[in-house]
C-alpha cells in the first residue's frame, strides 16, 4: 500500500528521516520562540534594563530578532517535503469518520509544518442516522454537545507508553459560520503566543517506539483515562473527543512525529490498518478530504 506521500511501505521497521528534515524541525521550533524573545528584548530593553541593554546593542537585538523570527516562519511554511516511508498504525477511532485537512489530499495537510503536523489528519464523526451540523447553518457558536463527535471514545493506535497528558482546558463552543471562523483566526493568534499546548488544547502524546510519537489533540476536558508513564495497548480507550484548543468543532486531530515535544518535532506519514474508505475493502489507507472511513479501532 502506498503511503500518503507516495512512498510504498515495504519495510518492517521505520527508516531514518533525512537529516535536513529533522534539523529543519528543531531550528524551526527554536526560532519561532527565540526570535520574538530577542526582538522584544531589543525593543523594551533600553527602557526596562537601561544599564544592560544600551541603544547600540538594542538595535542589533532587534535586527537579530527579526532575522531569527523570519527564519522560523520560512521553515514553518516550507513547501518541500521529503519522501518518507509511511508508518502503519491502527485507527485512533472506532466507527464512521470523515477526513478534513487530510495528507492524502495535500501535504503539508494543514498548510504548515508547525508542531510536527506536516502529515496530520482531522477526523469528524459521521454516524449513521445522525447528521453533523453544517457549516454556515444555524448559530455560529454552537455547544459542543450538538456535534456527534463530542464524547466519542479515542483508542491507542498501537502498543506504547504515555508521555504527555493535558486535559484541564475547557471545551468551548464551535466556530460554525464565517464570522465565528474569523474570530477563531484571531483567537488562534493569541493561542500561538501562549505555546503549543494552547493550540492543541487537551491532548495526549504516546511513545509508540522506534522514534515514533502519536498525538491526540482537542480532547474533551477531564476525559483522559491514562497518565504519563503508563503502558497502553492497541485499541485501549485513552480519552474522548472534545473541542478544546484551536478547534472549530469537536473532532480529533491525529498525527505522528519524531519527537515527544510538538514544538520541535518533524511530522511522519502514516496509514491506518484495517479501515474501509468510502465503502471499499478493509485495508491500509487514509481517507482524503471528504472521504469516509469506517474503523474497528481494535
Amino acid at each position: 500500500m502506498s503511503g500518503v506521500n507516495g512512498v510504498r511501505d515495504t519495510a518492517d521497521m521505520p527508516q531514518p528521516l533525512p537529516a535536513w528534515y529533522r534539523i529543519n524541525a528543531r531550528v524551526r521550533g527554536v526560532s519561532t520562540v527565540l526570535g520574538p524573545v530577542v526582538l522584544v528584548t531589543g525593543v523594551l530593553g533600553p527602557s526596562v534594563l537601561p544599564s544592560v541593554v544600551t541603544p547600540g546593542p538594542a538595535s542589533g537585538l532587534r535586527v537579530a530578532g527579526w532575522a531569527v523570527l523570519v527564519l522560523g516562519l520560512a521553515l514553518t511554511f516550507l513547501p518541500t517535503v521529503p519522501r518518507i516511508v509511511s508508518r502503519s498504525v491502527g485507527a485512533p477511532v472506532t466507527g464512521r469518520w470523515s477526513a478534513v485537512n487530510s495528507p492524502r489530499t495535500r501535504v503539508p495537510s494543514h498548510r504548515t509544518h508547525a508542531y510536527g503536523q506536516t502529515f496530520a489528519v482531522d477526523l469528524v464523526y459521521e454516524p449513521e442516522g445522525r447528521s453533523r451540523p453544517a457549516f454556515g447553518e444555524g448559530p455560529g457558536f454552537r455547544p459542543p454537545e450538538d456535534f456527534p463527535a463530542f464524547g466519542e471514545e479515542l483508542v491507542a493506535p498501537g502498543d506504547g507508553r504515555v508521555v504527555t497528558v493535558r486535559d484541564r482546558a475547557r471545551d468551548h463552543r464551535s466556530r460554525s459560520t464565517r464570522q465565528a471562523l474569523a474570530y477563531m483566526i484571531l483567537e488562534g493568534m493569541v493561542r500561538e503566543l501562549a505555546g503549543p499546548r494552547h493550540i492543541l488544547g487537551n491532548h495526549i502524546v504516546l511513545d509508540l517506539g522506534d522514534g515514533t510519537y502519536a498525538v491526540f489533540a482537542h480532547l474533551q476536558r477531564g476525559s483522559a483515562t491514562v497518565r504519563p508513564g503508563e503502558t497502553v495497548h492497541r485499541g485501549q480507550v485513552i480519552g474522548r473527543c472534545g473541542n478544546s484548543g484551536n478547534s472549530s468543532e469537536p473532532h480529533l486531530h491525529f498525527q505522528l512525529m519524531d519527537h515527544r515535544r510538538p514544538l520541535v518535532a518533524a511530522g511522519l506519514p502514516f496509514v491506518f490498518t484495517e479501515v474501509s474508505v468510502d465503502g471499499g475493502e478493509p485495508g491500509e489507507d487514509v481517507p482524503a478530504d471528504g472521504q469516509t472511513m469506517v474503523a474497528s479501532g481494535r
